[in-house]
């Protein structure tokens, strides 16, 4: 899968369910921080994924996670490596 598929994707999914702006979701922007994503939130994103894209998320792997990017990078990893 393309990583521009699974950004569309994920950009999509934290606008409609976190109401985030646009102009919020950018590959640098920090997901605690900037984005305002709690620990409870991490659940509800890791459900959608799991569902969006089949795969089964790991809470160890997902520790160095702290980007937007780097979670597209988790999932575009993990989608092309099945």
């Amino acid at each position: 899968m393309q990583k521009e598929v699974i950004v569309d994707k994920v950009n999509n999914f934290l606008i409609d369910e976190f109401e985030l702006e646009e102009s919020q979701v950018k590959p640098e922007a920090l997901l605690k921080d900037d984005l305002e994503i709690e620990s409870l939130d991490f659940v509800d994103i890791a459900v959608a994924i799991e569902k969006e894209f089949g795969l089964k998320v790991v809470g160890e792997e997902m520790v160095d996670v702290i980007t937007l990017g780097s979670l597209y990078d988790y999932i575009h990893k993990k989608v092309n490596r099945k």
